[in-house]
Formats: structure tokens, sequence, C-alpha cells
């Protein structure tokens, strides 16, 4: 611990409390006190504040550089919706208010953003209602399995044990399906990149509980046959679940529950421009078509006659609480009122422009590097660094140099079906000036990838550490008060 007091000097103070003019009578017993005083940081308010401010610096972040992280939907969080969630009425309600005796009149604004988003965000996807509760995307995930579960067992359809998913899908899809008890039997994509048709119809069989897949897919392409995949999905009376990572791309232009899927989950951190990263916070919204509605978590909101809104618990079949309260209202807040500001053409136009950026970059990357599926993408556009791999220059390699160009590295090695995958998700915020810098740094790249592919093993060079080991960072994280001397090692 002495390595972050670092910046300690003995007898320096940031701060002065004044003599406590209340007589202290009570005495702790002597178990209870430390042996000796503890060791904490002499520092001057300045000394802590330039501290956390250089660790900030040394951070990238979505309001300071590019953050083309594909799949991951790193998108600007527009400020003015802080602004909505620290709102007294809003900040300061306690979250039992509205289950006290007549609390709820006095949570009218609250219930009533929880009500009118979830009906929103049922007209944006073609679900019948939604639960608000799913503190996170894969925490949705896994109250959808459960809503897929309870169906099946409300059915007695005791012989549903598995579960399908494409090979390009999210690790949490098989994880999710596998920690509710099923299964999973994993489809391989196709040439163009989507599930193929012909695979699916092997392994489809009676015991299929459910088929998990994001459309368009983890390829950024979309897939034409999805009607066809349903019907065959339900002809086994399987459920449809649409992981929403990649709605992005679709938003207001289709909606998952005409393409056929019966269950959603939403990343309010990904599509509505709430915070997302750091362990947290998060929000993952899960929607169902009329089949799957009764089995909704407890408990849901409704709107009186008299126009109020008010908690309900009846519901008999209910799979019961997935988190306590009402879900993460604060990034709720946030998405509603994203979706408020921009209305429905402008939901529109997000998906339209970001579908756009994704192939405007394409074309000015792929002379440059491998594209995965030479087709139009969606939100998001892959390629592979395998012919710069043939130099020994790998996906990894060309990350650590983009840090070196301010630039945070797309995601790379996923999907796992591309060899040297680095995928690259531009999201609709981003102007064409940030894009041709980034397409301009990737073709730099891919240059020096043939004159000096040596020179890649020691990016970054400009930073406090270089070449970092992303294992060892996550597992021995040493964050000292002042730069060590070795600390470029």
């Amino acid at each position: 611990m002495n390595l972050i007091f670092e910046g300690s000097v003995s007898g320096r103070q940031g701060v002065k409390l004044p003599s406590s003019d209340v007589p202290v009578k009570i005495k702790l017993p002597s178990q209870y006190l430390r042996s000796k005083a503890a060791e904490l940081p002499e520092v001057s308010e300045l000394d802590v504040v330039r501290h956390f401010t250089r660790l900030s610096q040394r951070n990238f972040s979505v309001d300071a550089n590019f953050y083309p992280l594909g799949s991951c939907t790193m998108k600007y969080n527009p400020k003015f919706t802080e602004k909505v969630a620290g709102m007294m009425g809003f900040a300061d309600l306690h979250p039992l208010l509205p289950q006290l005796q007549g609390g709820e009149k006095y949570a009218q604004g609250a219930l009533e953003v929880l009500y009118e988003c979830e009906r929103w965000l049922c007209e944006i996807t073609g679900m019948n209602a939604y639960t608000m509760q799913p503190l996170a995307g894969a925490h949705g995930e896994l109250t959808g399995i459960m809503l897929m579960a309870a169906y099946h067992k409300a059915k007695g359809n005791t012989h549903k044990k598995v579960v399908i998913v494409p090979d390009s899908a999210h690790g949490t899809n098989p994880a999710s399906a596998a920690v509710a008890g099923y299964s999973i039997v994993a489809v391989p994509s196709d040439k163009r990149g989507v599930m193929d048709l012909d695979k699916l119809k092997a392994v489809l069989n009676d015991e299929v509980a459910g088929l998990m897949m994001t459309c368009p897919d983890t390829h950024g392409v979309f897939n034409p046959q999805i009607d066809e995949i349903a019907r065959l999905i339900h002809s086994v009376d399987g459920i449809m679940y649409y992981d929403g990572a990649n709605l992005n791309a679709i938003l207001g232009r289709a909606r998952p529950g005409d393409l056929g899927f019966d269950v959603v989950h939403l990343n309010l951190h990904k599509t509505f421009a709430t915070p997302h990263g750091g362990g947290g916070p998060g929000s993952g919204p899960v929607g169902v078509g009329e089949k799957l509605e009764p089995f909704l978590p407890v408990s849901r909101v409704v709107k009186r006659e008299s126009g109020e809104y008010a908690l309900n618990y009846d519901y008999p079949h209910s799979i019961g609480y997935i988190a306590s309260f009402y879900g993460a209202f604060g990034i709720i807040l946030r998405a509603y009122a994203y979706m408020l500001i921009l209305g429905r053409e402008g939901l529109k136009q997000t998906a339209d422009h970001a579908v756009l950026n994704a192939n405007y970059l394409l074309h000015k990357i792929k002379p440059y590097y491998q594209v995965a599926f030479d087709r139009v993408c969606m939100h998001e556009c892959l390629f592979s660094a395998s012919k710069q791999a043939d130099n020994g220059v790998h996906a990894i390699d060309i990350a650590k140099f983009l840090i070196d160009r301010n630039i945070h590295p797309p995601t790379v090695y996923f999907p796992l079906t591309v060899k040297e995958a680095i995928m690259v998700e531009p999201t609709e915020t981003e102007s064409k000036a940030t894009m041709d810098e980034f397409a301009s740094v990737m073709a730099e790249a891919s240059a020096l990838a043939k004159s000096s592919p040596e020179s890649f093993k020691d990016f970054p060079l400009r930073m406090p550490i270089s070449r970092p080991d992303e294992v060892r960072a996550a597992r021995e994280m040493n964050v000292n008060f002042f730069d060590r001397p070795n600390a470029r090692g």
C-alpha cells in the first residue's frame, strides 16, 4: 500500500477539520482500537487533484479519443442526459418509496419514465411488454433464457434441453444458456458470414428449446434468411431469442418482433447512448412477445384508469425478481431522455449514419487489409490482419500501434471465426474527419508492417508503459502516486 503514498510528506495537509464542540464520553473498547495509527498519506489538496487528474489523462475514453470497439458500441454519451439523471426529483428518490403505503403518489414521475420507456421499447422492437430490471446485457440474456425455460415448463416441454447458437455468437450467449441448464449446439457460418441454413436444419429436432442470435450478426452482416430461420425454430415450438447488441444497425428500420423473434434483450449502454464500461453501469431490458409475457419478472409498472402509475405484483406465473427494485433507474432515465430528444426520425438516422460510417471505413481500409466478408456491412466492418501476419505483425501489434496515435484499438481476435480479426465499429456520432484520420493511421500501420515489422514489438512508445501485458495489468494493478523510474519497462 505504501506505493500509493509516495508523494506523502510529513506534516503536509490538504484539509483542516474544526475542533469538535461535542464532548465525547463513550470510549471504544480496547479490542476495537488499532494498535497503531492508520497509515494515511500526508498530502495537499493540490497533490491529490494532480494525482487523479494525471491518472485520468492516462485513460482512453470516448470523450477524448476515437473508440471503435466492434460489437461493444462505445457510443458517445450526450451530456444533457447526465443533467437529466441528476435532477433532484429523480436522483433524490428513495427506491423503497413506491412500495410504502401511499408512497406511489410521490414517485409518479419515476414510474412514468419506467412505463413510457417500456412502451417505446415495445414500439421500437415489436414486442408486447418489457421488464426493465436486468442490470446488464448478460443479465438480460439470462433473464430471456429463464423466460424461455418458464414457457417450456408451463407447457410440459420437459424434453426441451438444447439451445442453438451460431458460431459467431457473443460468448455470453452460450454461457447464459448453459447457466440456465441447457446444452449448447453451435452452428457454423457459411461463406457469406451468416449461419449456415443447411447445418441448422441438420441439428434441428424436438429437443431444441430455442435459438440465440443477433441480426445483423457478429460478422457485421444481415442474415437475409432470418424469416426462414424463425419458421424452422417455431416449427419445433422453439423460442427465437434476439441478442440486441447489434440493434444499432436496424434501429427504426426493422423490428426484431417482425423478423420472428419472441424475446429480445437490449443494451441501453450500446444503442441508447448511456454509460458503458468499467464493470458498470449497464442496463439490459428484456422484451417479450405475447406467449412469454405471463412470465415476466415482477414488479411491473401499470397505468390506472385514473392516469396514475402503480406497481403490480399480481402475475402468478412470473419468474420473480431478477434485480432489486426497478433496474438501473439512472441508466434507464438517460435512455428515456435520449429517445425523447431524438424522436422517431432521429432514432432512424442513428442507424442510417452508423451503417453509412461503417461502410465508409470498409471501403477506405480494405485496400490495406483483408476483408472478412466483402459485402455491404451493417454498423461494423470486419477485417483480418492475415496479410500483415505474414510479415510477423499481428492484430494485437496493430492495436498497440494505434494506442500511440491516440486511438483506442478496435476489437481484435473476435469473432473467433476470423483469423487475426480486427472488428471496427465507428458508431453514428463520429465525423468524416475522424474516420479519415483512422483510415490513414491504419494504412500507415500496414505500410510499416512491410517496411519495418520488427518495430511493432515495442509499441506503444509514447505512453507511460510500453508493450502492456493486458492479463498481467488486470491481475497486478499498480497505480503509483508518482511515475516510477522503471515505468516504461
